[in-house]
């Protein structure tokens, strides 16, 4: 995969809360999606020499209209991708809800 590939991704908006109860959410990314994830930081580190942060893969996410720049965390499963509560608001989605994005890998 090369920069400004683009994948979709589909999975469950999960919560995690800290002990203050601020709460976060994210989706996880496994199967071919995290595969293809996987190939696109490893050529990344390749070509770099190095690892990013947590070895973490700089994406464009699109959720509906809205757009943000974030980064996937790789984890047991497969790539974590956090999701802004200001795109969860704007496209009316909550924790639970089935969620699909369009990722361009960077």
């Amino acid at each position: 995969m090369q920069s400004g590939d683009q994948i979709t991704v589909s999975g469950t908006l999960l919560g995690w809360r800290n002990d203050s109860g601020v709460l976060a959410t994210y989706i996880r990314i496994e199967g071919k999606a995290a595969e293809e994830i996987s190939g696109h930081e490893l050529l990344r580190r390749i070509e770099s020499g190095k690892r990013r942060g947590f070895g973490s893969v700089k994406v464009e996410v699109k959720l509906g209209d809205s757009e943000w720049s974030t980064s996937v965390f790789p984890q047991d499963y497969g790539w974590f991708l956090p999701i802004k509560a200001v795109a969860r608001r704007a496209q009316g989605v909550a924790e639970g809800d089935e969620i699909t994005a369009q990722l361009t890998l960077l």
